[in-house]
């Protein structure tokens, strides 16, 4: 079973002036691959996106972040800087994968900067902030999911296609 945190980015949300729906879509949505262990709304803020970033990364009880929000062109939009700011390696075909799912549907989601990378042994990846958008993106990347935690923890040495 896969541990797996969900931290929503938004500043309303935050401030309980907006409920969080893309969170409990998440959540809904990796029921079948693990449990959610950490979940948490923080406004838009670098450093705090960050610093929760880094504590549930390197406090060994998650294995793999789901952010969502944050991710588009305003200036308040600074979680793929907070992401990219803790990650030791980029996984761009992630992110890359999520828009092109994404621009199927709309040629909007060009305007997305979600990026997914590695700090230690957990897999951290930027999702939209919409529900809608979170689900398009994350029904592209969650079949390849539990493989790439195979893989970070070493349980697994071949990559091929079973």
């Amino acid at each position: 079973m896969i541990n797996i945190g969900i931290l929503t980015v938004s500043d309303k949300g935050s401030q309980g002036l907006r409920q969080d729906k893309s969170g409990p879509t998440i959540r809904d949505m990796v029921v079948g691959i693990g449990a959610v262990v950490e979940y948490e709304i923080v406004p838009d803020e670098r450093e705090l996106i960050s610093d929760k970033l880094i504590a549930w990364a390197d406090g060994g009880k998650v294995d793999v972040i789901l952010t969502n929000g944050g991710t588009g062109l305003s200036a308040r939009d600074v979680t793929p800087e907070a992401t990219l700011a803790v990650i030791d390696k980029n996984v761009p075909g992630i992110a890359e994968v999520m828009r092109a799912r994404s621009l199927a549907i709309t040629p909007m989601a060009m305007l997305s900067r979600a990026v997914a990378g590695l700090r230690g042994d957990c897999l951290i990846i930027n999702l939209p902030g919409s529900p809608k958008a979170v689900k398009e993106c994350l029904e592209a990347v969650l079949p390849a999911i539990p493989h790439a935690v195979e893989i970070i923890k070493g349980t697994v040495t071949e990559h091929a296609i079973k």
